[in-house]
């Protein structure tokens, strides 16, 4: 089988988060990134589907700082083919990404692609649909478990209360990986810079990116501080009867 993975990079939380100056995007000088975590977990699925049934796993990640190490690491675990897309991602949209990433992965002709189900800075939703629908292939999210069989996948759902979903989708497909069957496996750096000796990492280059479809930020700020809870205090019964008098004054009641 010949899965393709499309994995991204994103802003690490536990950094300290700036605006810049045009007050509508991230100040990207200083930003940390780092896998997005989903596209891990879906990077580890694609690599278990390899040791059960056999194939070829390619990962895909658009150009960032540090995306090398990335995409080394998935070689580590197992990938077979590394592939980085070239061109300034920095302030691309998911739109412009799942179209740049379209074109490259149409090339590879994958029988499944797998990516992350959503990642902290989707503000126009996730890659994978969009992705499905530059490839004109069917798609399903919130997966955590795939096997493959005669041109078919099964993917396995999770929902609250305990209750699980199989969906079987006629392949090629895109798949939205919310998580991996066992956790993304560790991988030593040692293990990693004897990869880096014998991999090979091809690069691809973008055609213009194309952010259409995607929102226009006008203004982002930090939460702002404010006043607006009011703490109740009283017997039961006095707090009972404050709460029905805000309720009435808001029209609730």
């Amino acid at each position: 089988m010949n899965i393709a993975v499309l994995v991204k990079l994103v802003p690490d939380l536990v950094e300290e988060l700036n605006i810049d100056p045009s007050g509508a995007a991230l100040d990207m000088s200083w930003l940390r990134l780092i896998i997005n975590e989903f596209d891990d977990h879906a990077s580890e699925e694609a690599i278990l589907l390899k040791e059960r049934g056999g194939g070829q796993v390619t990962v895909v990640a658009p150009e960032y700082e540090g995306v090398d190490d990335v995409l080394f690491t998935a070689a580590a675990r197992g990938a077979d083919r590394l592939i980085k897309i070239t061109g300034d991602f920095v302030a691309a949209n998911n739109h412009a990404l799942a179209r740049a990433s379209a074109a490259v992965i149409e090339e590879l002709q994958p029988d499944l692609v797998l990516t992350g189900v959503q990642a902290n800075n989707d503000l126009d939703g996730p890659v994978g649909p969009a992705l499905a629908e530059c490839l004109g292939m069917p798609y399903v999210g919130y997966v955590s478990g795939v096997t493959a069989s005669d041109g078919k996948a099964t993917a396995r759902k999770e929902y609250p209360g305990g209750l699980i979903a199989e969906m079987e989708v006629t392949l090629p497909a895109v798949l939205g990986i919310q998580a991996a069957e066992q956790p993304p496996r560790y991988v030593a750096v040692s293990k990693v810079r004897m990869v880096m000796k014998t991999a090979v990492i091809e690069e691809k280059t973008a055609d213009a990116l194309d952010p259409s479809g995607g929102p226009a930020v006008g203004r982002m700020y930090q939460p702002e501080a404010a006043a607006h809870a009011e703490m109740i205090t009283g017997s039961p019964d006095e707090v009972a009867d404050k709460l029905v008098s805000i309720f009435k004054e808001a029209g609730v009641l």
